[in-house]
């Protein structure tokens, strides 16, 4: 492989998100192998003073793309500062995070690049040259390991999968400004809208706590909420109370919902129907709280309790409180 890794560092505010340092902390593991460089890219509003982080991560070269009118992400502004750089430095490798915005934004730019793309990957690999890349498939029922051909290839990487790990001692990378002209658009993008209070993004959050049917109503979530404040998490949703209003839709886990990896997921009142069971089978650990021992969620979840959701999750949160000190 020829041509520096480049890594699509997404921001939210004025911070890099989670995923962006997992996406750089592997894209120095590959540079390391094929003996190149990782040149990051950093797109929004007010994250140029942030760029040196990416260092500690294992970025030689950063690129900023800093505006005002990238603040929000504007899909066709975003693909052409990205198809430009990619355009000037030739990557080999082209890294986004699995999110919101890198699905949107690796399809794009493979288009326009004329290559191949492979997403929600969950492992890369470089043998004998080649870069095979490894990805649910079949609602996660298998792991296909896919020979990518083309240049540049593209890849998203799910989101809690590959660990952001600090180098010892950190790079100092070079840090650059970049122009960009607005394309023509025919999308104007005026605010992204979040119900409730700002919180951690389910796609990253490592304790997650999931409600389903057996919850009984939406005044109800109030225990698990209160198990995932206690644990640093947050909460979920199973489609079928999120069809019955209890929780809005970006709560949602399932095919049709969002697609997690936490290290934690409780299940709580969730039958374990395929299409939540695609939204999360990639889980560390998961646990399932239900009063139906022939609940299918039992059949893939790593430790069970038969109960009534009322009275196990108060108690586990009582033993949580203890262990995390905050009784």
């Amino acid at each position: 492989m020829q041509g520096p890794i480049l890594v699509f560092a997404e921001s939210s505010g004025s911070e890099f998100r989670k995923s962006a340092f997992e996406a750089v902390t592997e894209g120095r593991r590959l540079a390391d192998l094929s003996k190149t460089e990782v040149h990051a890219l950093s797109i929004g509003h007010k994250i140029r003073d942030q760029a040196n982080s990416l260092g500690r991560f294992g970025a030689d070269k950063v690129s900023v793309a800093d505006d005002e009118t990238l603040k929000l992400f504007q899909p066709d502004f975003y693909r052409q500062i990205a198809l430009d750089l990619a355009k000037k430095i030739n990557p080999s490798v082209i890294l986004l995070p699995a999110t919101s915005t890198g699905k949107d934004l690796a399809p794009r730019l493979a288009i326009h690049l004329n290559t191949v793309v492979a997403t929600e990957c969950t492992e890369l690999e470089i043998s004998d040259d080649q870069f095979i890349a490894t990805r649910p498939a079949y609602a996660g029922k298998v792991l296909l390991k896919v020979k990518m051909r083309g240049n540049p290839k593209i890849a998203s990487l799910r989101p809690n999968v590959f660990t952001a790990k600090e180098r010892v001692p950190a790079i100092s990378p070079s840090v650059q400004s970049l122009s960009f002209e607005k394309p023509t658009t025919k999308m104007t993008v005026k605010e992204f809208v979040t119900h409730g209070a700002k919180k951690q993004d389910l796609t990253e959050a490592g304790v997650i706590v999931s409600g389903g049917r057996g919850m009984g109503g939406p005044e109800n979530y109030k225990i698990l909420e209160e198990l995932a404040s206690v644990m640093g998490g947050v909460v979920g949703a199973s489609r079928a109370s999120v069809d019955a209003g209890w929780r809005p839709h970006s709560d949602q886990v399932g095919q049709t919902g969002r697609t997690v990896s936490p290290t934690l997921y409780i299940a709580c009142g969730i039958s374990g129907a395929i299409q939540h069971r695609v939204g999360m089978i990639n889980s560390k650990v998961i646990v399932a709280i239900n009063k139906d021992p022939e609940a299918p969620i039992f059949g893939f979840a790593d430790y069970g309790i038969v109960g009534d959701v009322f009275e196990v999750v108060p108690a586990l949160t009582q033993e949580m409180r203890k262990y995390y000190g905050k009784s």
